[in-house]
């Protein structure tokens, strides 16, 4: 009895070793993540043998555990940095567009404020503009919110709406989307920014115009036909060595069905 128990363990634990899990670790960009967990999650129904595990932080985050080896992917809402490039050049990376976003500037629905100029954001955020008065709404103090620095949106919105300025030393740093959308909701005077699939009820985007004429609200229509200024790529990041491993999950990131999830999330497809 005592060997045949014996046996039936052994087959047991060979056929454990016989069926391999194909662990796949994202870590990341927080605008990436809900789009990342939901894409995991379908993936995972239908390939019994993949285990994948999602964790936002920041783009740099990502970024800094590819270099590390401590990430299979890093997901990304900015391009690499000449320097991370340097680091990653003998892992020889793959870097694929997944998606498109548009990032809203949002305020508290309270706010009467609807529309706002690039160089009234580029004001607000420097620290030079501090009430709301100033761009035509009430007399209160503006509390505006920023990821922080290791954010590759942080870095996006420095870039591309401040001139590359830096932010004010005012600026309050949140340290993921969702504390931003918590606070804004809960803060008449607060502005900020986060990824359209972010928006609710709770927060109120607002239109934006870069050549102060056209004012244009961040909608994934108006990303599409590109007439909203401010939209990027999204990116997985993975380096050669990896390819073998994550190939199955990018390929359906990217195929039809994976992209019919991006348009679910709220983020714009790329087919």
């Amino acid at each position: 009895m005592k060997r045949i128990l014996s046996i039936s363990l052994v087959s047991i634990i060979l056929f454990a070793f016989a069926m391999p899990k194909n662990d796949i670790i994202l870590k990341g960009s927080d605008t990436v993540l809900p789009l990342a967990q939901k894409e995991a999650e379908v993936f995972m129904k239908t390939n019994a043998d993949a285990s994948i595990s999602v964790v936002g932080g920041g783009s740099g985050v990502g970024i800094t555990s590819l270099i590390d080896g401590t990430t299979d992917i890093a997901m990304s809402s900015r391009d690499l940095k000449i320097e991370e490039k340097m680091k990653l050049v003998d892992k020889k990376i793959k870097q694929v567009i997944i998606a498109y976003d548009a990032l809203a500037i949002v305020i508290n629905p309270k706010n009467k404020i609807n529309q706002l100029t690039r160089e009234q954001l580029e004001g607000i955020f420097t620290g030079k503009i501090t009430n709301w008065k100033e761009v035509g709404g009430a007399d209160e103090k503006i509390i505006p919110y920023s990821r922080e620095s290791s954010s590759g949106t942080y870095e996006f919105m420095k870039e591309h709406v401040m001139s590359k300025k830096n932010y004010g030393s005012e600026v309050l740093s949140a340290p993921a989307t969702g504390a931003i959308v918590q606070s804004i909701s809960q803060t008449k005077g607060a502005i900020g920014y986060v990824g359209l699939a972010y928006l609710n009820k709770n927060i109120k985007p607002i239109a934006v115009s870069f050549d102060e004429q056209k004012f244009i609200k961040p909608s994934i229509a108006n990303a599409k036909n590109k007439s909203y200024p401010i939209s990027r790529p999204l990116y997985y990041i993975y380096a050669a060595a990896s390819e073998k491993k994550v190939k199955p999950f990018v390929t359906f990131v990217v195929s039809s069905k994976g992209q019919k999830i991006v348009e679910e999330i709220g983020y714009i497809s790329i087919k």
